[in-house]
């Protein structure tokens, strides 16, 4: 593996490493104003494990090794992988339709297992927590999931879903007789040794982390609530410390319990799955894991912001590398992006933390882009101006502005601050080359109406 430093090899002994990462995690953390967060990177096997301040700011409990933190989407890779597990022992096959397990999916009659696990069954990306905290899984996907919601056919683009992980449990419902829960930790959690936690537990069995939202301007740091609904836990549930994060991360690389995922199945799930473009959450998808390009070594793993936590984890098969970072702040992100440039300088280890940036020439002005696109319940509303200028509304919010470029990409610039934040595209029918979607931060939307 390349080495992005040129420190000797003397300074690069584990205690030394140990330090300088502890070391770059704390001064980082009071830059962002996070008020903790945990880190452990294996490499050439070894695995460093570090954190700091606090899991509750109300409290002034301290993070600790063991600490879980609400791990959001980073829920999704443990719920594909009992997919695949259900899989190897013969229950289910990866093309298999999903109406045949699962009723309520009937009326989406062409999607498949394999569709459903890669976001590129066509599932809108279902409704609000608060709109779905009372519904079961047969209402929530008989409401939300039927063939009239499709963002796009099954098998023909990439739109990032939690109503298709919300499927995915149902699924394993159906095929293993046990809940979500009941089967996420006899098959996946316990064989990785990882204690069990799940948003709503009225008695943990571990330290549990809570969310925070960070104004950094105003230096004002608040504890906040998971709002996550029940019938969403397959997309969310999970608690877990970056050292689980790790174990999860050697799984599927191959390196971990055959009794999880054998190498052929963690394979399995890291091919990248034609077609998925993922804009920018990764620079392709498997089957329950992002995958990120960095020089010649494909990385895999998956990110995870819930309310007032940010999570992440990177994997490498051919070198054995992985790192897993957990924050209990809305704002962990941009302190996990310098963290992974300095975990380069330090380790050697060149982990990629985001999807590699696009080279997009020249600004354009789009004007025929304007309309209204839906996902599911979320309506996007694309409004020009008389240059040609656009700016996107999202069920009715404050309008940002839109810079657009020629290959049809956008970047949505933020009405208070003025900063570009890139996460949009526009996509042609294939067939007509019309403009007939709009993916935003992974989301795809069908039009529905031109301006």
């Amino acid at each position: 593996m390349p080495h992005a430093s040129s420190a000797p090899v003397a300074s690069r002994q584990p205690t030394h490493i140990r330090r300088l990462l502890q070391e770059r995690l704390d001064t980082l953390a009071r830059a962002h104003q996070v008020p903790g967060a945990q880190l452990a990177v294996q490499v050439d096997s070894v695995t460093y494990t570090v954190q700091t301040g606090e899991a509750d700011v109300a409290t002034g409990e301290r993070f600790t090794a063991d600490t879980a933190v609400p791990l959001g989407s980073v829920t999704k890779p443990y719920t594909a992988a009992i997919v695949m597990l259900l899989a190897a022992d013969g229950d289910l096959a990866l093309t298999d339709l999903v109406g045949t397990h699962v009723p309520e999916l009937r009326r989406a009659p062409h999607l498949t297992v394999r569709q459903l696990l890669s976001h590129t069954g066509g599932l809108p990306t279902g409704p609000d927590s608060d709109d779905a905290a009372a519904l079961t899984p047969a209402r929530y996907l008989s409401a939300h999931c039927s063939g009239r919601d499709a963002v796009c056919a099954p098998g023909t683009g990439f739109s990032y879903s939690n109503a298709g992980y919300v499927a995915a449990g149902r699924l394993i419902e159906a095929v293993t007789g046990m809940s979500w829960q009941e089967a996420v930790r006899a098959l996946v959690l316990e064989p990785l040794g990882t204690v069990p936690s799940f948003l709503g537990d009225a008695a943990p069995t571990r330290p549990v982390a809570r969310g925070h939202s960070v104004n950094a301007t105003a230096g004002r740091v608040r504890p906040v609530q998971q709002t996550l609904a029940p019938v969403e836990a397959p997309a969310g549930a999970l608690l877990a410390s970056a050292l689980d994060l790790v174990a999860l991360g050697r799984a599927v690389i191959g390196h971990g319990p055959r009794a999880v995922l054998t190498p052929e199945d963690a394979e399995e799930m890291r091919r990248p799955v034609p077609g998925a473009a993922p804009g920018v959450l990764a620079d392709a998808w498997g089957l329950g894991l992002a995958l990120f390009q960095q020089g010649t070594q494909q990385w895999c793993g998956h990110d995870g912001n819930a309310q007032g936590t940010s999570c992440h984890l990177r994997a490498e098969p051919d070198s054995g590398a992985v790192v897993a970072f957990t924050s209990n702040a809305n704002n962990g992100t941009d302190l996990w992006h310098e963290l992974a440039e300095d975990i380069a300088l330090i380790t050697g280890v060149q982990v990629p933390s985001a999807a590699r940036p696009l080279d997009r020439g020249r600004t354009v002005a789009l004007p025929q882009c304007a309309g209204t696109y839906h996902n599911g319940t979320v309506e996007y509303q694309v409004m020009t101006d008389a240059e040609g200028s656009l700016a996107l509304t999202v069920n009715g919010d404050t309008p940002a502005p839109l810079v657009c470029y020629a290959d049809l990409t956008c970047d949505l610039v933020d009405p208070a601050s003025g900063r570009r934040v890139p996460g949009g595209r526009f996509v042609r029918d294939p067939d007509s080359g019309a403009i007939d979607r709009l993916q935003i931060s992974g989301r795809t939307a069908r039009r529905t109406a031109t301006a």
